[in-house]
């Protein structure tokens, strides 16, 4: 199969080349990023900070030693000695000062050495420590967000990058500890210089201010190369998970699928590659032009340095002080330059961070919501709403009426795209109504607690998760607060049917499925419905909504599972969507949707006597069981 090229990233993103007003602007997040890194660990944060001082002091300190054992150096040549052996040099005493300088030298090495890796460690731990404690900052956010939310392009961009930057903006914390301990080594050597030949200081800022003006320049590029292509990361993120998972082997064997995957991904990925080797070449360019300017300027001081030692203002001490402190100096002031950009740089990424964080759920319980009754008397009332999807031009839901009394049996039937999910999400307020509302007992679903309200719904969709946890976790997330519950869970498994299938796996309710983890087991469509249902049998809720999962078992298996949920509905409302007649028909009553509106409403019985849709729809598929 050939593969098919992929589509051309078209210009459609809002953010562009950010402006230095904009990159600036973004420096207002460094604040709250220190912050959240204080929280995370005080002492650590201390500790690194601390370590980071004394180190930023030591090459100062080390270069002026260096000073001193070169003066002292030639000092002691100077008087001549005529040494006839170390033994006779060291008993005489001439180097005893030469000596104490070089051991206090290595010292100061291996302090040095061992400050860098205590550094190192501090900052490993509260990498770790702030990672962790962002990825649940992360989760806990997502959680609170709207379905309707995660249904949206654009915030799963947002999501994308804010779930990447969890990750990476540790590097950021080190490299803002690390640019304030560069800025003590910078004043430690500057006041060197200050001493000896001020102007130098002016010369080497001159120079470098170039370089930080292309830097700044090109991270700002990648910045918007990066914050452009992330849909198309995403898709690179997806065909990869899809070519190599095992949830899609099957079908991508079957269907030959691997070349056009392939393909695909190679297409899609070439041209972000050649986007990162544009802005790369065009980088690397102009940076070298530009740093050969702070090397011109560093020439300059240091033949200024050589010429004031020729003429004795300054010894070969201070020569080799001098050059050691300007070469250092330059050093450390253009990566301050250059990393004071890369900061601006990555402070627009915090951006994409927090303004995923500032991103509030539409639906909420009220301030003064109140608890849903128990148990419901009267049932709900939808009182002509209507739904449409952000986006849609059509309605999924328009003018919908109906009631579904308390400890009744619903059916909604209906072809695809009827609309009986998004009912169903809508009572359970997974989605808010645009149109009408839906009561409870005569009052608005919003006045209830909505934490509450869910508690009370059990419900199993159609595309229900597979967890690769144990089977008793899959079934006890269903009520997360009865994880442990063993004599629960195993009452929710007999319920759904899925206990015999849980008995057989070698480890019982202790035994992983899915086959993500080593040792896991893999379970048929079927036996993984009934795990699905078993979850929401767990939450022994007031109202239980099955949408549609039993499509992988047989005829026979489906029955049983209904006429079990007809039996264990006695005492609650229930609702029920299936495409198999046979079952519905079990149902108190039947209610018929099409194009987003509620077409009939009664018995089966009484429905095929109407003649309407649902006889028709009832017959062809009774036609094919003949």
């Amino acid at each position: 199969m050939a593969a098919s090229p992929a589509p051309s990233p078209k210009p459609r993103r809002e953010r562009g080349n950010p402006s230095l007003r904009e990159r600036f602007d973004a420096m207002r997040n460094l604040p709250p990023f220190l912050r959240q890194i204080w929280q995370t660990s005080p002492g650590l944060t201390l500790t690194s900070l601390g370590l980071r001082l004394l180190r930023a002091l030591l090459p100062v300190v080390m270069l002026y030693i260096g000073k001193l054992i070169i003066d002292e150096a030639i000092r002691v040549v100077g008087l001549d000695l005529q040494f006839e052996g170390l033994g006779q040099a060291l008993r005489g005493g001439e180097l005893d000062h030469l000596l104490w300088l070089l051991g206090l030298e290595l010292a100061l090495a291996v302090a040095s050495d061992l400050l860098g890796r205590l550094v190192s460690y501090a900052d490993g731990l509260l990498s770790e420590l702030f990672t962790n404690a962002s990825s649940v900052r992360l989760m806990e956010h997502a959680a609170t967000l709207d379905l309707e939310d995660f249904e949206d392009p654009d915030l799963q961009d947002k999501l994308d990058r804010a779930r990447r930057l969890t990750m990476s903006r540790m590097n950021l914390m080190s490299q803002l500890f690390g640019q304030a301990q560069d800025a003590v080594t910078v004043v430690a050597f500057a006041a060197g210089l200050l001493v000896y030949a001020p102007w130098l200081i002016l010369l080497l800022a001159v120079a470098l201010v170039p370089a930080f003006i292309g830097e700044a320049h090109f991270n700002a590029l990648g910045y918007s190369l990066n914050y452009q292509w992330t849909p198309e990361r995403r898709q690179l993120e997806y065909l990869r998970q899809t070519g190599a998972s095992v949830e899609t082997a099957k079908e991508v064997k079957i269907f030959n699928l691997h070349r056009f995957l392939v393909g695909r991904y190679r297409a899609l990925a070439e041209k972000f590659y050649l986007a990162n080797r544009a802005l790369a070449r065009r980088r690397a360019f102009w940076g070298a032009l530009l740093a050969a300017l702070g090397t011109l300027g560093y020439y300059v001081a240091y033949a200024y340095i050589a010429w004031r030692t020729v003429t004795g203002d300054f010894s070969i001490g201070d020569l080799t002080f001098l050059a050691g402190s300007f070469r250092r100096l330059r050093q450390l002031l253009e990566g301050l330059l250059v990393g004071f950009s890369q900061v601006a740089g990555q402070a627009l990424y915090l951006d994409d961070l927090y303004s995923f964080f500032e991103i509030e759920p539409e639906i909420a319980s009220r301030p003064d919501a109140i608890p849903v009754p128990r148990p419901i008397e009267r049932g709900f009332v939808f009182d002509n709403v209507g739904f449409r999807y952000p986006g849609a031009d059509g309605w999924a839901l328009r003018g919908v009426g109906f009631e579904l009394h308390a400890g009744e049996v619903l059916a909604l039937v209906g072809e695809n795209g009827a609309g009986k999910t998004t009912l169903v999400k809508l009572l359970a307020r997974l989605y808010e109504p645009d149109e009408g509302r839906i009561l409870l007992d005569g009052r608005d679903l919003r006045d209830y607690d909505l934490d509450d309200l869910r508690a009370n719904i059990g419900v199993i969709f159609q595309d229900f998760v597979r967890y690769h946890l144990t089977a008793g976790e899959n079934i006890g997330v269903g009520r997360i607060e009865a994880l442990d519950d063993g004599a629960r869970i195993r009452d929710a498994a007999r319920q759904a049917m899925a206990d015999a299938t849980i008995q057989a796996l070698p480890l019982g309710y202790d035994q992983v499925i899915g086959r993500r983890f080593k040792n896991g087991i893999d379970l048929s469509g079927g036996q993984w419905q009934k795990i699905a249902i078993a979850r929401a049998y767990m939450r022994d809720a007031q109202v239980m909504i099955l949408d549609e999962p039993t499509a992988a078992l047989d005829a026979r298996s489906e029955f049983e599972v209904f006429q079990r949920f007809k039996e264990l509905s006695q005492r609650r409302t229930a609702v029920l969507i299936s495409h198999r007649f046979s079952s519905v028909r079990m149902a108190d009553r039947i209610l018929v949707l099409a194009g987003g509106r509620v077409e009939a409403s009664g018995t089966h019985d009484q429905l095929m006597a109407q003649g309407g849709r649902y006889a028709e729809l009832f017959e062809l598929q009774a036609a094919g069981y003949r």
